[in-house]
This record gives structure tokens, sequence and C-alpha cells, in this order.
């Protein structure tokens, strides 16, 4: 699966200055923006024409932006209803299917629950889950990377520890690291340029430099509480340190691609941009 070259700011869906909001036109303007990636946001269902994905693919090429791709919201592999367990595994498929047709590079999606189970045991049904949709999508010859990300909520299963031993155990798999969320999650921490580094040193540690030269990540404002996230909020009325951030991704040499999820999705994406371009 391909690599990407350097550290690429994108936006989470359209852009809001896009004159429509298709994904045609979306990649169109987050490239006029001066941005270099975009995710195709499927949160409310997989929808898109093999024809429409190949003029996104075509698109999406010529203007040299990379596109990555965010399934459902409804997706849990730790559900005691078999039934919706595999109306998971299709929906997280589906995405990777359609992200492929467009020529994308990598597909995130949050995976559990914990309802009223151990961690490890939702650790377990969750590996279980992945490896059928890997291998799934390996058979079919859909090549992108699929990304467990780290979840905001204490409900959810997707602390950084657990997506990094997912990204052990299961060959072909990667952590999505939403830094917005594991400040939430920990209410609060995580925002020093020590506590931020800590998680590139772990991931170094755990999956080795080469997982720092391939990185999918997310960050925006948030606003928290003892339960983890409430709302993503813009940087700048938020209390999330994003200059310690660009500087240890600086100092990482972190590659890959960095999606804005904040509510002014390109404005904070270009924010961010400047302040790494200026160190």
């Amino acid at each position: 699966m391909s690599k990407i070259k350097g550290l690429l700011f994108g936006t989470a869906g359209v852009p809001l200055s896009s004159p429509k909001s298709s994904s045609v036109e979306g990649i169109k303007t987050v490239r006029e923006l001066g941005l270099d990636a975009m995710e195709l946001e499927f949160v409310r269902g997989v929808r898109m024409s093999d024809k429409l994905a190949e003029e996104v693919r075509k698109v999406s090429e010529e203007l040299n932006v990379v596109l990555t791709a965010h399934a459902p919201y409804y997706v849990n592999l730790n559900s005691p209803d078999e039934g919706k367990v595999e109306a998971s595994i299709k929906r997280v498929m589906d995405t990777a299917r359609v992200a492929y047709k467009c020529g994308g590079w990598s597909v995130v999606f949050h995976p559990a629950y914990y309802g009223d189970d151990e961690p490890s045991t939702v650790h377990e049904r969750v590996k279980r889950a992945l490896k059928r949709i890997v291998k799934g999508l390996k058979d079919e010859g859909v090549e992108v990377w699929v990304r467990p990300e780290t979840a905001g909520g204490l409900a959810e299963y997707g602390n950084l520890h657990e997506v990094v031993a997912l990204s052990q155990e299961v060959e072909g798999v990667l952590p999505c690291i939403d830094f917005a969320h594991i400040h939430a999650r920990t209410n609060g921490a995580y925002n020093t340029y020590d506590e931020i580094a800590s998680i590139f040193i772990l991931l170094e540690k755990e999956l080795g430099k080469e997982c720092l030269k391939n990185m999918h990540m997310h960050f925006s404002g948030i606003e928290y509480g003892e339960r983890g996230e409430i709302k993503h909020v813009n940087l700048e009325e938020s209390d999330y340190n994003y200059e310690a951030l660009v500087k240890a991704l600086k100092d990482f040499k972190v590659e890959g691609v960095i999606i804005s999820e904040s509510p002014n999705i390109e404005g904070d994406a270009l924010l961010l941009k400047k302040a790494y371009s200026s160190l």
C-alpha cells in the first residue's frame, strides 16, 4: 500500500467555501486553498456510484489531492446483536471499497462501545472482526489502510493503547490518531509538548519508525467533561495546544495526512499548516 511523502493537511469533507457540496468540487477547492488532502465523509452511509468514484479519482490524481475516507458512525463491532456486528463489518468494508475506487489511501472508523463488557473482552471481539475485514478486503484486491481511531468518549472502545495493540495484532492495520479525542478522553491531558511527544514515542516503540512515516491523524478544538468528548470546536475557541502539536510533528518528522475536524474545517486546516510551515 502506498506511502505519503511529507505531511499533508486537509479537511474532513468538502470545504465550507466550496461552491458546491460535491466531492469533486471539494477536491478542487482543497487545491485552490493550498491544502493537500480531503477526507470523504461517509458518516451517514456509504453511497457513491462507480461513475462518480471514477471522476473523484481522476480529479484527485490530476490535482494531486490525497483522499482518505471516514466510515459511518454507526459501527459497533462489540454489539450484543450479531446482526449489528455483521452490518458494522459491511459498513467498514463498503467504505474501503468505495475509497479504493476513488483512489483513496486510508480508511478510518470508530470500532466499538464497551457496553457492560470488560475492555479485554471487547478488544478480542474487535480484533476478530477486524481480521475478517482486512482478510475480506485483501481477497477482493482492495488496497487501502484500515485504521481504528482513538475515541473521545469513555464509553467508546479505542484508547491509545487499544488501537496500538490492534495494529500490532492485525496485519494491514495502523491507528488513526485523533489528538482532540485523546485530549478529551484524558480530561485535558496530552496538551503539553512532552505529552504529545509521548504519543509519537509510543508509536515508534510499539509499531516501528515506519509508523511515523505513515500516519493518518485528526485534529480540532474540543470541549470535554468527566466522560470525555462533548463536541468539536474551533482551535482558537478551545484549550488545545496546537503550537505544541506542530512542534512535535516537526521534531519527530511525522509524514502522512492530518485532517481538520473543526467546525470551520478549512480555517483550522490552514491555521495548522501555517503554524507548521513557520517552524
